[in-house]
């Protein structure tokens, strides 16, 4: 297996576990995955918080970690990656008002280069236009958004993932055994025993 090299797109309040999973089972598998911020640099850090799902109508939130960033905002390009990584949280409401993180996403798609997008990271697809004509699984509440952007939102298990060509996408961060499981097939990352 030839290492990718990955981007993930994170902001404060992004979901804890939704980015440090992936973040440490990419690099645990050999690949390299860059995390940025708009206007962060690498050595800085992005807040995170823990969403739990807990009887509530919704999720609850508390603070999560402090979570590095190891590259540059500015400097990075679609083009220097293999695939994309949106964490969910608060944070992609937050992002979706950036036009470079826009335009990365796009870059993504329109090169069909793999993208995962877990949580709210689907409201992030939607500002940038490319879920028109695609099914998206994401949190339930990012629902109408998907619809109102063209895109067909599959009504998952919360611990499941949803693949359509380049897009892995999933509900939530219980997903993560399925969603990561699939984006490497995606990737087309193999892992022996």
């Amino acid at each position: 297996m030839a290492a990718k090299k990955i981007l993930m797109l994170v902001g404060d309040y992004v979901e804890d576990y939704e980015t440090m999973v992936p973040f440490q089972a990419l690099t645990m598998v050999g690949h390299s995955v860059h995390a940025v911020c708009p206007d962060k640099k690498a050595g800085q850090t992005v807040r995170t918080a823990i969403h739990d799902f807990e009887g509530d109508q919704t999720y609850s939130e508390k603070p999560g970690h402090l979570f590095a960033l190891n590259a540059d905002f500015a400097s990075v390009r679609a083009e220097d990656y293999d695939a994309l990584v949106i964490p969910g949280g608060r944070a992609p409401e937050y992002l979706r008002l950036n036009a470079k993180v826009l335009e990365l996403v796009r870059a993504f798609d329109a090169a069909k280069k793999p993208i995962a997008a877990v949580c709210h990271g689907a409201q992030l697809l939607a500002a940038a236009g490319v879920l028109e004509g695609r099914a998206c699984s994401a949190y339930p509440a990012c629902a109408p958004e998907v619809r109102l952007a063209g895109g067909e939102y599959i009504d998952i298990p919360v611990d499941q993932a949803h693949v359509q060509g380049n897009l892995v996408s999933a509900p939530a961060w219980p997903a993560h055994p399925a969603w990561l499981a699939k984006f490497l097939e995606v990737l087309g990352t193999r892992i022996t025993l």
